[in-house]
Formats: C-alpha cells, structure tokens, sequence
C-alpha cells in the first residue's frame, strides 16, 4: 500500500483492517446483502468482461453504533484493500473552491490505487443544496461530489456513511448502487454481540432476559464497549466469570454516556 503524500495525506488516513464480516453480528438480510458486495468485487473482472458492472458505490444509513464503520472496515479486510478513511478538517477548506479542489484529489487517487474509500458522517458534504443553512459552497462541494462520483468508473470501493439521511440532497441516492439500512439490534442480535466479544470468558451464570432487557436500545458500539467493561471486570477481580450485575452497571454506565 503506497500512503498518500503530500496534500493528499492530510485528506486520506490509511490502513490494512483485520475485520472480517464473519466477526460481525448483523441482521441476515444485511449481512447477505454486504456478503454480495464482496462477491461481485472479488469477481469485477469477469464481470466486466459480460459488460456488467460490480457494486461499488454503498451508502451506508443508520443511527450512530449500528455497525456503519465497522462494515466499512470489513469490506476491506475482506478484499484485502486498503480502508482509505476521508479527513474532513483536510477536506473542508474556507476559501471558495477550495473543498471541490481537495475532492478531486480524492477521486484521482481512487482511480490510481484501488481500496476502500470511507466518507464517514457524510452529510458534511451531502446535506441538501436547499437547506434552511444552505450557501454557496456547499451547493459548489455537493454538485463536485455529484459530478465526480457519477464519472468516476474506476474499481475502487466508495463507501459513504451517515447518521442523517433526511440531511442528504435527494440526487444523492441514485448515484450510489446500493443504499444499506442499519437498524438498532433486537435481542438475538443485541445478544450474539455481546457473547461474540466475550467468547473468551464464561457467561453461563448470567441472566440474559435480564440483561438484554437493559440493553434494549443500545447499538452495537454501546453493545461491545458494556461487553468490554464487563469483562474488565472479572479479569480484575479475578473471576471465573462475567456476572450479571457487573453487566448491568456497565450497560447503565453507556445508557448515561454522553
């Protein structure tokens, strides 16, 4: 992997990522969908060569700890590409043009070396071109954006993530081949978690109906962090075991983090 230089590095922070989507626990449709994403990459040449296109533009939707980043990292860990992550305080300048300017940086370096190119928050430069904040340059940033990515034809990964879709400008969609949902985890889910990050420890003494009851509502970032916590625990207090109360304190704790 060739790391950007230049201007470039302060627009691009780059990494291999060892996350696969086998390590994350999603909803079936979800992960099937992402698990097609992989397919058609690893098999873009020889669709290529029936003149079809693989997916490769994702917009990623879903309130904050649903898994979004998460995801993006996986796709790269498992086509072993580089995880490209977009500087917005490099990205966004003050002067007129400036941004338009950093962005075509962007996408010149997705043509020449193929990864996973992450737009996280996304809505920084998506937001609506009528919006009630609306000026000038965002209206100049989304119509460059529009522009680039609509020409862009290289085999990069564009993966764009956003916490805000009724934020983004209504073009947007149909420039992306697939827009993915991420909803908060029910039980099952909220629950393979929170085993699948304590896979090391004994759970058997805890009561789960209990502690999945607390953790109703919870994504899976404040998911694996309570798991984290709660295994701190027992690691310190030299226990066999995770408890259930050490659970509920840590599951309480993120409920009432900021």
């Amino acid at each position: 992997m060739a790391l950007p230089r230049g201007e470039l590095a302060d627009l691009l922070s780059a990494r291999y990522s060892d996350i696969r989507l086998s390590t994350m626990v999603l909803d079936p449709e979800l992960l099937s969908r992402l698990k097609r994403v992989v397919q058609e990459q690893r098999q873009h040449e020889r669709l290529k060569a029936h003149g079809l296109n693989s997916r490769r533009k994702l917009l990623l939707v879903g309130p904050p700890g649903s898994g979004k980043t998460m995801t993006a990292a996986a796709l790269a860990g498992e086509l072993k590409l580089p995880l490209f992550t977009v500087r917005y305080e490099g990205l966004i300048g003050k002067m007129m043009g400036e941004t338009a300017g950093r962005l075509r940086l962007v996408f010149d370096a997705m043509a020449k070396q193929r990864g996973v190119y992450f737009f996280d928050e996304f809505d920084a430069i998506g937001s609506q071109r009528a919006g009630p904040n609306d000026v000038g340059e965002i209206r100049r940033v989304l119509n460059s954006f529009l522009q680039f990515i609509e020409q862009d034809e290289g085999q990069s990964l564009i993966v764009a993530a956003t916490n805000h879709p009724e934020l983004l400008d209504r073009a947007l969609a149909r420039r992306f081949d697939d827009v993915i949902s991420y909803g908060p985890p029910d039980e099952k889910i909220a629950k393979g978690i929170l085993q699948n990050r304590l896979a090391t420890f004994d759970t058997s003494a805890v009561n789960w109906p209990i502690v999945l009851e607390a953790a109703a509502g919870l994504g899976q970032a404040e998911l694996a962090r309570a798991a984290d916590e709660t295994a701190k625990v027992a690691v310190l207090l030299n226990l066999e075991g995770v408890r259930t109360e050490d659970f509920l304190t840590a599951i309480a704790e993120r409920k009432n983090h900021p």
